[in-house]
């Protein structure tokens, strides 16, 4: 719209009158500075959290790029690892994948030797190795990849808000223009001075800088996020940074640290405390894949593997792992009340001292053995004769600054979820040590409720939840969601990816599983969860700003539609030429809109009802705004028979005092802000700017300016004065108030 305005202005016009269109190029090329700049940073640290593989190389493990990867060479896949490039399965010690990104199918699949896998599926239980036979351009995902290149991005909902502002003034210009015109050519006004009008009254309805700074300052917000060792991996990233109220973490690795350690064994029954020892060297080696519990165990009691004959890898739902060795005996390992449903003997005695160990805050897991192998396919229950044998304890270090993030939190009133696998009491323990309010309401998996209006009830009134499965991780967060809440997960494992793509926002762990990193909205790099509360507070910030800047130029387009069909539509020569919109826009929006948008900002953050509270500011701002400056034409005009360059300066001057006063109320806000002195600065010095101007020759010869008579500075200051306090006064108009007040 402004690029066929200034054609117009330059085929038919003054090119003093085309200086809006140097405006817009160098606004633009400020936005592209700036997103070229944040692209970089983030492409910087996107690396950080690519998908790294591991190749045998002679006879070695070696950690490499994905492009590194060539055709020949043999993959580990572990839990969490991704499927980099195309190949066939070479090795399978219960190797299984979600393949969901690809198929769409939810349910983890299992793949043996000699079955195909297709980059971009996730290792969610087993291990194994992958022959690679496609990579990069060749490989399925790349070419999916190229497929979604030209595919639209979903809009954020603050991006469709401004869409809106966007379709609302698109259909309003028509017939403003449409009238303006038939107006003009009714008057036989000539056709150099119905192009100026016409330009001078449209372009100041396009609110041309809008989008442009909705990007720019998401674009610098992800940049400060990345100073904070935030990356953000999505657009809307940072908007639903400021929208969080409620906030699921998993204990692991978020209010622990992600290392643990095995702090005592204790033999059940029969067993000896080197039976023990030796059973738990063996199991660690020579199971086919470690998670963090199984890596302790390895490193607390090292030792050789043995071939295995079965084994039963360890998986999120099941809660436990074990294998049959070569010449007999099998060996589990796992939670040891999923023991005890597999049907592992566990005596009232050792249950009790389970339950005394995990309310310490310990997590608690169980080895148990039998003489009988594991069963085949889908039997995934405990061998006959399986008794336990003896009860680990492993403890994680609490975060240092876990307490004192969630402490933040709650005081901004974003309510903690804990849901973790572990024991609900250890859970419970870990939660009311880092101050979780309410940590003592927690609840089991197994007594969780399904997928309903039971659940949503039981959310609401319940903080720590355990043993709790993928699965239901994702229908907690699901049930969180539809009671209205704004939900954040953050995790680090492949048991969190399900709640992780569940959540308004996926926040995970830099040094979680490629898994998590890979759906998460926003990675903590630094692996710091005291970088939380300050992601959403720099989310916050922009929100806030966003919203206030956003009355700014729709408030111009308001005042400009008013008096377009008001005096563009009268026998009288228009209030403006197309350069005195350049002077009001970039004294009371352009510089004032930047400098606010990027400033330090407080106050509430409210996701909803935005667009009918910026039409309960804009809408009365711009029609006494308009209604001001119209009068003040008017009578400059009128009764004090000014010409028309003395009425066209009164008119820039209102106008520059009305959006100067506008900027004031915008940093103001409902809640009567103090102006921030700096603030108060910048609107004199644009003042002082526009009275100083009008006292330089050439530029009031650029601008077709004059210096008014004492007569018109009087009405012109006469006339600020109304409508200033207008302005003030209808912002306290009560209904009006609790409107802009639902949104801002």
């Amino acid at each position: 719209m402004l690029g066929v305005l200034l054609a117009l202005t330059i085929a038919l016009g003054d090119l003093r009158d085309a200086l809006f269109g140097g405006v817009i190029v160098a606004n633009a090329l400020i936005g592209i500075v700036q997103e070229v700049r944040a692209k970089r940073v983030l492409d910087r640290l996107a690396v950080l959290v690519a998908p790294r593989a591991r190749v045998r190389r002679d006879g070695a493990l070696t950690d490499l790029a994905v492009d590194d990867v060539v055709p020949g060479d043999v993959v580990r896949l572990e839990p969490g690892d991704q499927v980099v490039a195309d190949g066939t399965v070479v090795v399978s010690q219960g190797l299984t994948l979600d393949e969901a990104i690809l198929t769409g199918e939810s349910d983890p699949v299992a793949r043996g030797p000699g079955e195909t896998l297709l980059s971009g599926a996730y290792c969610v239980a087993g291990s194994g190795e992958q022959l690679v036979t496609a990579v990069g351009a060749e490989s399925f995902a790349e070419r999916l990849a190229a497929e979604a290149r030209g595919t639209r991005a979903v809009r954020s909902p603050l991006q469709a808000d401004i869409d809106r502002i966007l379709r609302l003034t698109v259909a309003v210009m028509p017939v403003l223009a449409t009238a303006l015109v038939v107006s003009l050519w009714a008057r036989d006004v000539p056709l150099t001075e119905g192009a100026r009008t016409v330009v001078a009254a449209l372009v100041p309805l396009v609110p041309e800088g809008l989008v442009l700074l909705t990007s720019l300052t998401f674009a610098v917000a992800a940049v400060r996020l990345a100073r904070l060792g935030t990356l953000a991996q999505r657009l809307n990233a940072v908007e639903s940074l400021a929208s969080v109220d409620t906030l699921c973490v998993d204990k692991t690795g978020t209010l622990t640290e992600n290392r643990i350690r095995v702090v005592a064994v204790h033999p059940v029954g029969d067993a000896t405390a080197d039976a023990v020892h030796d059973d738990l060297a063996v199991l660690a080696a020579s199971a086919g894949s470690r998670n963090g519990t199984m890596t302790a165990i390895a490193e607390w009691a090292p030792g050789d593997p043995r071939e295995v004959r079965s084994e039963v890898p360890f998986s999120s739902a099941r809660k436990w792992s074990g294998v049959t060795l070569a010449g007999g005996g099998t060996l589990m390992l796992g939670a040891p009340d999923m023991l005890a449903r597999a049907g592992v003997a566990v005596d009232a005695a050792t249950r009790d001292r389970v339950a005394a160990h995990a309310a310490e805050g310990l997590r608690v897991v169980l080895l148990a053995g039998s003489a009988e192998p594991l069963g085949g396919g889908d039997d995934v229950a405990a061998p006959a004769g399986a008794a336990a044998r003896a009860i680990v304890l492993l403890a994680e270090a609490i975060r240092p600054d876990a307490a004192e993030t969630l402490a933040f939190l709650t005081r901004e009133g974003v309510t903690t979820r804990v849901i973790s696998g572990d024991d609900p009491l250890t859970v419970s323990a870990v939660a009311r040590a880092t101050g979780v309010p309410d940590a003592g309401a927690l609840v089991a998996g197994p007594d969780l409720p399904a997928d309903g209006p039971e659940l949503e009830e039981l959310v609401e009134r319940t903080a720590v939840y355990g043993r709790i499965t993928p699965e239901q991780k994702r229908d907690l967060v699901r049930a969180m969601t539809r009671n209205g809440r704004y939900v954040a997960m953050t995790g680090d494992g492949v048991n969190d990816v399900l709640a992780l793509k569940e959540a308004r926002l996926g926040i995970a762990m830099g040094n979680g599983s490629q898994m998590a990193k890979g759906v998460a909205d926003v990675v903590l790099l630094t692996n710091a969860f005291a970088t939380v509360p300050r992601a959403v507070e720099e989310g916050r910030r922009i929100l806030r700003n966003t919203h206030r800047v956003a009355k700014l130029f729709v408030a111009k387009t308001v005042y400009s539609a008013v008096i377009l069909a008001t005096l563009g539509l009268a026998p009288i020569a228009y209030p403006f030429l197309p350069r005195h919109i350049t002077i009001a826009s970039t004294l009371t929006i352009g510089i004032p809109a930047f400098v606010l948008a990027l400033a330090p900002s407080e106050g509430p953050v409210r996701r909803e009802g935005f667009f009918a509270s910026l039409l309960a500011f804009v809408v009365p701002a711009g029609v006494l705004s308009a209604l001001t400056i119209d009068a003040a034409y008017l009578l400059a005009r009128g009764p004090l028979d000014a010409g028309v360059v003395e009425g066209r300066t009164a008119a820039v001057l209102v106008t520059t005092g009305m959006g100067l006063a506008i900027v004031v109320e915008v940093e103001r806000g409902l809640e009567g802000r103090r102006v921030r002195p700096w603030l108060w600065g910048m609107v004199a010095g644009f003042a002082l700017a526009l009275v100083g101007g009008l006292q330089v020759p050439w530029l009031r010869d650029f601008f077709e300016l004059e210096v008014p008579g004492p007569d018109v500075w009087a009405l012109t200051a006469a006339c600020l004065v109304v409508g200033v306090v207008l302005l003030a006064s209808v912002r306290r108009v009560p209904w009006l108030a609790r409107i802009e007040a639902r949104g801002s």
